[in-house]
């Protein structure tokens, strides 16, 4: 199943707090739950005013679904084609 990385436009998303935080995932899993398991949330980071989103979906409207239902935005959405770290270099 292809990932997904989301790029997240959220001014001050480095300032929310920690109830803020568990909120947001809260309402993103929920969203979840009610679309099925095709969609899969694996992590987020949360940078100053951005959030990025690792997702596994079977397409791009998946996502863009979640996004819609779940009030958040979803400014960029690329596929992953491959992951690399440092053991690629061995």
């Amino acid at each position: 199943m292809p990932k997904f990385v989301i790029e997240r436009e959220i001014p001050g998303a480095g300032s929310l707090t920690p109830d803020q935080l568990k909120n947001v995932s809260q309402t993103s899993c929920n969203v979840l739950r009610e679309m099925g398991p095709e969609i899969q949330w694996i992590q987020s980071y949360v940078t100053g005013n951005k959030i990025y989103c690792v997702y596994i979906a079977p397409n791009e409207e998946q996502i863009r679904e979640h996004a819609e239902k779940g009030g958040f935005p979803a400014n960029a959405i690329n596929k992953i084609a491959t992951v690399i770290d440092p053991t690629t270099a061995e």
